[in-house]
């Protein structure tokens, strides 16, 4: 992977590390929503909100429009599916590793049942 897409992905990772991002992407994934409406379901100002916004567009997750006086955010997707397809490389691996076990515990021969220990077989 090149330098840019690595600088890329420490971005878009750093937004996602947040949950009061996350939770704003989620709020964009259904619709487009002002600044205020962004930061109304936290406990924070505007000016907060503003910077968690700030986060997001540097990450490209997010585009914000001025309309008049009224800044509107939408989803910007394109960087989630970069960020989806450098953690399928994991996936893969884990999903093979996982296969491979699979197989394993398979073919294993079945462990005989344990003997009970002395002074136990009536328990």
């Amino acid at each position: 992977m090149v330098e840019h897409d690595s600088q890329t992905l420490d971005t878009i990772f750093h937004a996602l590390g947040d949950a009061t991002r996350r939770a704003m992407l989620n709020e964009l994934a259904a619709s487009e929503r002002t600044v205020g409406e962004l930061a109304e379901p936290f406990a924070m100002s505007l000016a907060a909100a503003s910077k968690h916004i700030k986060v997001l567009e540097a990450a490209g997750l997010i585009r914000r429009d001025v309309r008049g006086r009224t800044h509107v955010c939408s989803l910007e997707p394109v960087p989630l599916m970069r960020a989806d397809q450098w953690l399928g490389l994991y996936r893969r691996f884990w999903t093979d590793r996982l296969d491979s076990l699979e197989r394993l515990l398979r073919e294993a021969p079945p462990t005989p049942p344990k003997k009970p220990l002395p002074g136990q077989e009536g328990d």
